[in-house]
């Protein structure tokens, strides 16, 4: 699951009038109005490309750029594990790299004597993002599910090369697509746009971006505090408890019983803020229908076979999950492939434009793109090498057979191509309902086998969510005139910092599989998918009765609210709830919807009567807390596991 960066600023103000001619609207078979792709391309080489006129793949910009990514995916790790959500870093990176690199330049002005280009900044914001998203989706949701379904962690070399192979597919599998879903059909990519916009608007407005990064380094500072007086609780006259308990009960239960309180934690007041108002107040209604009336029904239900839905001696979140999880995931689950099912005009055009992608553009004589372009035997060859990387390590680890891995392999290029065509066009990535696609065509190839169906769907999320997050990265550098052979190269040096950092990471914050699923990691994206395989594996038989009709219910709700987003009136589509949200809301705690809510609350109230102030701050501020607490938390977290900071 993922959740868009919201594209707030001004196009207008922050790019010249030949950038934004070249993001209009496209026609709807496919480029630019009146023009041929190579009028296209070459109009954008004489009026945008400023790749050979200042630096852009220095070394500073790459190493500060690796250490940001490092803790950038400590970030969405923490973040991924608590809500299931995987928050864009494209604009976060841009405004803490400009922001720590000015810092360094006052503090060490001999070391660190030269200003960064914009394009180095860029350069620097995409090794960043790569290192920090294209390598932690994968933890949160199928190596987090691995776990869940097998007991055990997989061995750390196996889990390097599968992270590292996974994230590499993506990168090259992206190549051919970028010079005909950026160049030529000018798909928007939003988060691109955001991203150029808001690294001109630092490099061009002082103000604004002494503004921008002051903010965001009191958020981040806010986000650490609240962190530290939490879970270090030093001094312990300032430490703050974890939970604030409502008064009150349900069915005879305190409403702790029911997660019904409020957390003390910044990080998901935040991630509300930049989530928008609707998924919110989705994810709040889900939670109190959720945790207020179902789940004391299925409670109170006599006991089936001798055993209850929910185990009210062992009364908690875990215990609540044993049942929810089916709902939740069948609504989140439906509603995914049926939205992207109503989008088959996107479908066809990816594939309609399948041959597109392959025209060899730098063949041509004189083609001014030829010797700045990623060329096609890169990806040829990344492709081809990381797919038999991802191969063995299907067949040597998991079993799979060599057949099954080269199948997960091509559908996954199928699959990236959709998925990068949905990023384009709404800003969305639909890696779970990606995931999914390849988890129902193994519960045919390979039925009974969990550990196949995990894993080759796991080939076509991680990949898929690289693919989108690299032409993202490359929208903005279109825009900004970069070098896209040049940020690729960037892009691709973020894999091996974010492996580094994530894996172990990983093991030292989940070290078994029994904290997964408990108010502290509930892994939300990780138990769906767990639930998928085990449905598939074992068939809807093995579950509770009840369980049976959450999933049947679940599944329903899933595809009725989309049909009816899509019926309604427009002025009225903002009164539907969103189907992810009431999904979501039923596999992670109450207090984190409740969390949300806020924040998100907060955003709307600033956005309609102080919509200056929301400009300028809601993502800065925001940014800066979810990073300043999640990786303090996580500081902290490794630190009490290695005994050096009491519990």
């Amino acid at each position: 699951m993922t959740t868009p960066e919201r594209p707030d600023l001004p196009l207008e103000e922050a790019l010249t009038e030949e950038e934004v001619e070249l993001i209009d609207e496209p026609e709807e078979g496919g480029q630019t109005a009146h023009k041929t792709p190579e009028e296209v391309e070459l109009h954008w080489y004489k009026n945008v490309y400023q790749g050979d006129n200042m630096p852009q793949l220095t070394l500073r910009a790459v190493v500060m750029g690796s250490f940001l990514g490092g803790f950038m995916s400590l970030s969405n790790l923490y973040v991924g594990l608590k809500t299931g959500w995987g928050l864009g870093v494209a604009i976060t990176s841009c405004i803490l790299s400009f922001a720590i690199y000015k810092t360094l330049i006052t503090l060490f002005p001999k070391w660190f004597s030269s200003e960064m280009s914009i394009l180095e900044n860029n350069c620097m914001q995409s090794t960043a993002s790569s290192a920090g998203y294209s390598t932690g989706g994968t933890m949160c949701s199928a190596i987090a599910a691995f776990l869940l379904v097998t007991g055990a962690h997989m061995p750390w070399p196996t889990l390097v090369a599968w992270t590292f192979f996974l994230a590499s597919l993506g990168v090259f599998m992206a190549i051919p697509m970028k010079r005909q879903m950026i160049n030529i059909e000018g798909l928007k990519f939003p988060s691109g746009i955001a991203a150029a916009t808001t690294l001109k608007s630092l490099h061009s407005k002082g103000g604004d971006a002494v503004v921008k990064a002051r903010a965001l380094g009191w958020g981040g500072l806010l986000g650490a505090l609240v962190a530290w007086f939490r879970d270090a609780g030093i001094p312990k006259a300032l430490a703050l408890p974890g939970m604030l308990n409502f008064p009150g009960s349900i069915s005879g239960f305190p409403l702790a019983k029911w997660t019904i309180s409020f957390e003390m934690s910044s990080i998901m007041i935040a991630a509300g803020a930049i989530m928008g108002w609707k998924v919110a107040w989705s994810m709040l209604l889900g939670a109190l229908l959720n945790y207020g009336v179902l789940a004391p029904w299925v409670a109170g239900m006599p006991p089936v076979a001798g055993t209850h839905a929910i185990d009210t001696a062992k009364l908690g979140y875990r215990a609540i999950m044993g049942w929810a999880t089916w709902g939740g995931a069948a609504l989140m689950v439906t509603s995914g492939m049926l939205t992207f099912a109503l989008q088959w005009k996107t479908v066809l055009r990816a594939f309609s434009g399948i041959t597109d992608i392959f025209i060899k553009r730098e063949d041509k004589p004189g083609d001014p793109l030829a010797h700045i372009e990623v060329p096609g035997s890169w990806f040829l060859t990344g492709t081809v090498l990381s797919g038999l990387g991802c191969m063995a390590v299907l067949y040597f680890a998991f079993g799979t057979t060599i057949v099954m891995g080269a199948v997960a392999v091509i559908l996954t290029f199928f699959l990236s191509l959709v998925a990068a065509r949905a990023t384009g066009e709404s800003d969305i990535t639909p890696v779970g309902a990606m995931g999914k696609i390849t988890q129902l065509t193994f519960g045919v190839l390979a039925p009974s086998n969990i550990t196949t169906n995990l894993m080759t769907a796991s080939v076509t999320a991680g990949a898929a969510g690289s693919t989108a997050d690299l032409l993202t990265d490359l929208k903005s550098g279109y825009l900004l005139g970069a070098n896209p052979r040049k940020q690729f190269i960037a892009q691709y040096l973020g894999i091996f910092m974010g492996v580094i950092v994530v894996v172990p990471a990983f093991y030292l914050l989940v070290p078994t599989p029994e904290v997964l699923g408990t108010d502290k990691w509930p892994a939300p994206s990780a138990q769906v998918w767990a639930a998928v395989a085990k449905l598939l594996a074992n068939g809807i038989n093995s579950l509770h009765p009840a369980a049976r009709m959450g999933l049947l219910a679940g599944g329903l709700v899933g595809i009725i609210i989309p049909l009816i987003d899509l019926a309604a009136p427009k002025e009225y589509r903002k009164y539907v709830p969103s189907a992810m949200g009431l999904g979501l809301s039923m596999v992670i705690p109450f207090f984190n919807s409740l969390s949300m809510f806020i924040g998100a609350g907060v955003a709307l109230w600033l956005e309609k009567y102080r919509p200056e102030t929301a400009e300028t701050y809601i993502i800065p501020v925001s940014s800066g807390i979810i990073a300043g607490e999640s990786i303090l938390g996580i500081a902290i977290a490794l630190l009490m596991a290695g005994g050096i900071l009491g519990g």
